[in-house]
């Protein structure tokens, strides 16, 4: 059976597929269109895609024959002001971030994250959507601010298999959030994290941290991975504390983390220079991977380019598969990568794509 990778562009969603003679691209839908996140529904198969159109707004597709058809749905989109919704304050949805299927006894839930930083849930396969008002409704949200774009927006969304009530999201600046409770409330975790750019005396505000991403290990999701701006941490309860991680080689920065889905111990990132570069460390695309739970860490370049690199890899632009073998890796300049037995041997699949916003594995 072809192994299937779904790449989410600048210039619209790629499909690679490796049937035995290696990886070439099946199919590219929304060609010239900007794909903000993708989410293969490992529940249904159903295929799900955002837009950014710009002018023309924000679009939410959906495929059920694995992108070979679309049909349009309702974007989510915040209630207007005055419309007797008391958490709204009517702002526009400018970017789907991320899209996150729910449990597998919640067959029709999705969720969303967005800039401004709102969570929405659908509970009919993205026919209509929700703000999660008690979300958007914390004093703390004041606090929010952006990082990357000038306002906050919700990236990651942690929904733990055991119990679909369980989610942990972050925010980019605003932390991480927890709820026990399917969204009807929320607390604010993150206990450990800490925040450079703050006022020294304000740098552990659980409010203003700057998680770029987390990961949690599907079969262990008590322990969730960050890749914070700055530095490394993991949690074990949940997100509700977490360790900073002082071993990271060459670097603690970056934006993505991929998981072992059955070993919460081993990790994978993506080093880099903060805060200005923005490139690899010393020029030198590498990926870094810990097997024992940030003990110590390997740095991965065999099959990675030899020569001064520039690319920067996105928050969501780092995968690995239900198998733990094999990740992907696309890049801001083009550049889409497999990496072999655990990342141990990288192969270039393409060199000439968009810049790359999000790389998954069919679910």
């Amino acid at each position: 059976m072809a192994e299937t990778l779904y790449v989410a562009s600048r210039k619209g969603l790629l499909t690679f597929r490796h049937d035995g003679g290696g990886w070439h691209l099946a199919d590219t839908a929304f060609l010239g269109d900007p794909v903000t996140t993708v989410l293969p529904d490992g529940r249904d198969g159903t295929l799900y895609a955002a837009l950014n159109l710009g002018h023309f707004g924000i679009k939410l597709h959906r495929s059920g024959d694995g992108g070979q058809s679309w049909e349009e749905l309702p974007a989510p989109a915040f209630p207007a002001a005055g419309d007797g919704v008391t958490a709204a304050d009517g702002p526009s949805v400018s970017l789907i971030w991320t899209l996150a299927a729910g449990g597998a006894d919640q067959p029709g839930t999705l969720w969303a994250g967005t800039i401004p930083g709102g969570l929405f849930r659908s509970d009919d396969r993205g026919f209509s959507w929700t703000l999660v008002e008690s979300l958007w409704a914390r004093p703390e949200r004041a606090e929010w601010f952006g990082g990357g774009y000038d306002q906050p927006g919700i990236h990651s969304i942690c929904v733990d298999p055991r119990d679909s009530d369980r989610i942990a999201v972050a925010v980019s600046c605003g932390g991480v959030w927890l709820t026990g409770d399917g969204g009807a409330t929320w607390r604010l975790g993150g206990t450990g994290l800490r925040a450079d750019y703050m006022p020294p005396d304000r740098s552990d505000d659980r409010a203003t941290q700057d998680p770029h991403r987390l990961a949690q290990c599907p079969t262990a999701p008590d322990t969730i991975w960050c890749q914070h701006h700055n530095g490394i941490f993991r949690s074990t309860d949940g997100g509700d504390t977490f360790t900073e991680i002082t071993t990271a080689k060459p670097a603690a920065f970056g934006f993505a983390v991929a998981v072992h889905p059955a070993d919460p111990n081993t990790a994978w990132f993506v080093p880099g220079v903060k805060d200005e570069c923005r490139v690899p460390v010393d020029r030198r695309l590498v990926v870094s991977r810990t097997n024992d739970g940030g003990a110590s860490y390997e740095v991965l370049k065999d099959g990675l380019p030899d020569e001064p690199s520039f690319d920067l890899v996105y928050r969501h632009a780092l995968d690995i598969d239900a198998e733990g073998r094999r990740l992907a890796m696309g890049s801001t300049t083009g550049n889409l990568w497999i990496g072999e037995a655990g990342g141990s041997r990288w192969t270039s699949v393409s060199s000439h794509l968009p810049p790359i916003n999000q790389v998954i594995w069919a679910g």
